[in-house]
C-alpha cells in the first residue's frame, strides 16, 4: 500500500523522506479528493498483465515508453533530477508506472502544503492536468518507470507560477467541488 504524508520544511537533500516525526499521515481517500490515483500492480508482469491493460483501456492510456533514472542511464542526469524536482504543472494527466527501484512524487494539497507519496515497485499513480507537483529519486538514485499518455506525449512542463493556464483552472474549481 501507497505511503504518503505532509513533508517537512527542511531545506535538506530533496532525495531524504522528509518525514516529520510526528508527521501527518496522508491515506488514499486524501488522494483521491486531490484528484490523484492510485494502484498496486504486480510489475513483474507488466508487459502481460490483464490488470494493467484493463486500466489503459478504461483510461485511453494508449500510448507508453520506458525511463530509466540513475546516473549510468540517463544522460545529463543531475541537470534531469532538478528539472523534476522544480515545482510544475501539466496541461495533461502525469501517469507513471514504478518498475523497480523507488522515488518520490510530491504534491501540494487544497491549503498548499506539500504532501510526499513514496512510490515503490509496483506503484502506479495518475496526477491530474494542473495539480502543481515535483518528482525525485530517493538515496537509492535509481527508479524504472513506464510513462503512460493518452494519445501522444507531451512533456511540456509549466514552473510555477502557471495558474493561467485552462487546466489549472479546471483543477482548481474541481479542488472546490471536492472540499
Amino acid at each position: 500500500m501507497v505511503q504518503a504524508w505532509y513533508m517537512d520544511d527542511r531545506p535538506d537533500d530533496p532525495r531524504l523522506p522528509h518525514r516529520p516525526e510526528h508527521g501527518l499521515p496522508v491515506g488514499l481517500e486524501q488522494l483521491r479528493r486531490l484528484g490523484v490515483l492510485y494502484w498496486k500492480l504486480d510489475a513483474d508482469k507488466y508487459e502481460n498483465d490483464p490488470e494493467l491493460e484493463k486500466i489503459r483501456r478504461e483510461r485511453n492510456y494508449s500510448w507508453m515508453d520506458i525511463i530509466t533514472i540513475t546516473r549510468d542511464k540517463l544522460p545529463n542526469y543531475e541537470e534531469k533530477i532538478k528539472m523534476f524536482y522544480e515545482e510544475h504543472l501539466h496541461l495533461d494527466d502525469e501517469i507513471r508506472y514504478i518498475l523497480d527501484g523507488s522515488g518520490y512524487f510530491d504534491v501540494r494539497d487544497a491549503e498548499d502544503k506539500w504532501i510526499r507519496i513514496s512510490m515503490e515497485k509496483g506503484d502506479m499513480i495518475t496526477l491530474p492536468a494542473g495539480i502543481y507537483h515535483r518528482f525525485t529519486v530517493d538515496e537509492k538514485n535509481y527508479v524504472k518507470a513506464m510513462r503512460l499518455f493518452v494519445g501522444e506525449p507531451v512533456w511540456t512542463a509549466y514552473n510555477r507560477p502557471a495558474d493561467h493556464f485552462e487546466a489549472r483552472e479546471r483543477y482548481v474549481k474541481f479542488l472546490a467541488q471536492t472540499a
